[in-house]
């Protein structure tokens, strides 16, 4: 009965390592869906005014490039277009986030409000090394590159 329970396991165990890298592309989604949140709310007050005093984050000021780059790099990994070096910018934009206005105000990130940003921080720097997983723009990309150059003779590209 054990050695049939292991093989049952160890098929289960199977099946669910091989979603592995579809799990990847939904993490990539969701989490890029709910940064996009953040940065809209810094810039266009959508779905809703998270700036002091309400409305937007002024034109250049330092919470309007961080909206700019939750966005706009949200918009790219939710896409997974340029995954990886979109991905290590924003894991770099949530490190200073952190450190500049949440550590400032006290060790623990449960307490100065930088747990989300700390964990940005390293969802985003480990997409950057993972890549976005087969449902994206850049797997997409990269199976069309692949079928062109296996139709060319040796391989080479026709400019």
């Amino acid at each position: 009965m054990t050695a049939r329970v292991s093989a049952n396991e160890s098929g289960l165990v199977s099946r669910w390592r091989s979603w592995a890298p579809y799990l990847l592309s939904i993490l990539r989604i969701v989490a890029a869906f709910l940064f996009m949140q953040v940065g809209t709310a810094k810039l266009f007050a959508f779905p809703g005014a998270i700036m002091p005093g309400g409305g937007t984050a002024p034109i250049g000021s330092l919470a309007w490039i961080a909206g700019f780059l939750e966005t706009f790099g949200g918009l790219l990994l939710l896409a997974g277009l340029f995954t990886r070096p979109v991905a290590f910018l924003l894991s770099g934009e949530m490190a200073v986030a952190y450190f500049y206005g949440h550590a400032p105000q006290g060790l623990w990130p449960v307490l100065n409000q930088g747990a989300p940003a700390i964990n940005y921080c390293f969802l985003f720097l480990y997409l950057s090394a993972a890549g976005p997983g087969p449902w994206s723009v850049d797997a997409l990309r990269r199976r069309r590159g692949d079928a062109s150059r296996l139709r060319t003779p040796g391989g080479q590209r026709n400019s």
